[in-house]
């Protein structure tokens, strides 16, 4: 019969509080009073949620290349990263996201390149749609600006 390992001898899993975040980037783009939103597609984390365009750092990557990166591939769209307006560390009951939003400017027009749906939104649009839980405070100040 094979020997139970002693509690020293198990793994550590680390409690939530101390999962390292992921750091995310989310576009912020305005083209006549409207808002660029993506749906995040099946089998992905927050599956049907819809968000600001963007996706995770690479290691060793700023947040403008990473910006840049995520655009191109999911829109297939080249933009100019301006300032960022907010960000946000959130923890999910599986994971911790640091999320960096920036205001950008599209220099061509977006498709989408993974299947997701695309919509452009006024801002008073965005509290009817379901966002992901860490962008709450991004659209209270979309809104404080409308």
């Amino acid at each position: 019969m094979p020997r139970m390992p002693d509690v020293g001898e198990l793994p550590r899993v680390p409690p939530r509080s101390r999962m390292t975040a992921i750091v995310v980037t989310a576009a912020v783009i305005e083209h006549d009073d409207h808002l660029l939103v993506t749906r995040r597609p099946r089998g992905t984390h927050l599956e049907g949620y819809w968000e600001f365009p963007g996706g995770k750092c690479d290691p060793g990557e700023t947040h403008e290349a990473c910006l840049v990166r995520e655009l191109r591939e999911e829109l297939g769209a080249d933009a100019t990263i301006d300032a960022e307006i907010f960000s946000v560390t959130h923890q999910y009951p599986d994971r911790t996201v640091e999320l960096h939003f920036f205001r950008c400017r599209l220099t061509s027009v977006p498709i989408p390149q993974l299947g997701q749906e695309m919509q452009w939104v006024t801002r008073e649009q965005l509290g009817s749609l379901a966002l992901p839980p860490a962008d709450a405070e991004l659209v209270e100040i979309l809104l404080r600006r409308a």
